[in-house]
């Protein structure tokens, strides 16, 4: 079944966003590392499996690494092409666990709850709450897709503040600000960060 957002409820882990593959990332737990990448597991209980490429670039810290310093057990940030819960990595960060701000507490995973009549268990589909500034004049859908630093420094932003769920889309409004699409958890759905790439609020 579709969420509010037209996001259409999967395997009770994540939406299949209605979008085309897009510039975003993921932050979590590494589970496992093979020779072509990394599978993890966000604060959220998703599971994301992160693929790179030889033209993927390591962090940790402000230094440059390689892909041999990534374990099991690390915390990362992934950033690249999101097609559902699957990265295409153009960038890898290495970053110590917690250190998140005080939203990341308000992010919800989905969870499963018993359906009614038929036995069946039936995905929570959304939650539905704002907090911070909402521009005036959004809509589901508007802006501009961008990519590259810019997406990258507004994908940082945002799982800095609500890490838990996958990045899959980064607009820009016409007043400068972003919105950002998130799936894989019941809330947020949308995240919107100003020019200056600070979380000003989500629904």
């Amino acid at each position: 079944m579709k969420t509010q957002d037209g996001s259409v409820v999967g395997n009770g882990q994540a939406p299949n966003a209605r979008s085309a593959p897009a510039q975003g990332g993921a932050s979590g737990t590494v589970d496992s590392v093979s020779t072509s990448g990394f599978t993890m597991t966000t604060s959220t209980g998703l599971q994301v499996t992160v693929n790179e490429t030889s033209s993927t670039t390591y962090m940790k810290g402000t230094s440059s690494t390689s892909a041999n310093a990534i374990a099991k057990g690390d915390f990362v940030l992934a950033l690249g092409t999101a097609n559902g819960p699957t990265i295409e990595a153009s960038q890898v960060i290495l970053t110590p666990p917690g250190g998140q701000s005080a939203t990341a507490s308000e992010v919800i995973p989905f969870v499963k709850k018993q359906g009614q009549g038929n036995g069946q268990d039936q995905d929570q589909a959304t939650t539905t709450k704002s907090v911070g500034q909402i521009p005036a004049d959004y809509s589901e859908g508007s802006g501009t897709i961008v990519s590259g630093i810019e997406a990258d420094k507004v994908t940082e932003a945002v799982l800095y503040a609500y890490p838990g769920g996958v990045v899959n889309r980064v607009a820009k409004m016409s007043d400068g600000e972003y919105n950002v699409h998130i799936m894989g958890v019941s809330w947020p759905h949308h995240v919107f960060v100003s020019a200056d790439f600070k979380v000003v609020g989500a629904n």
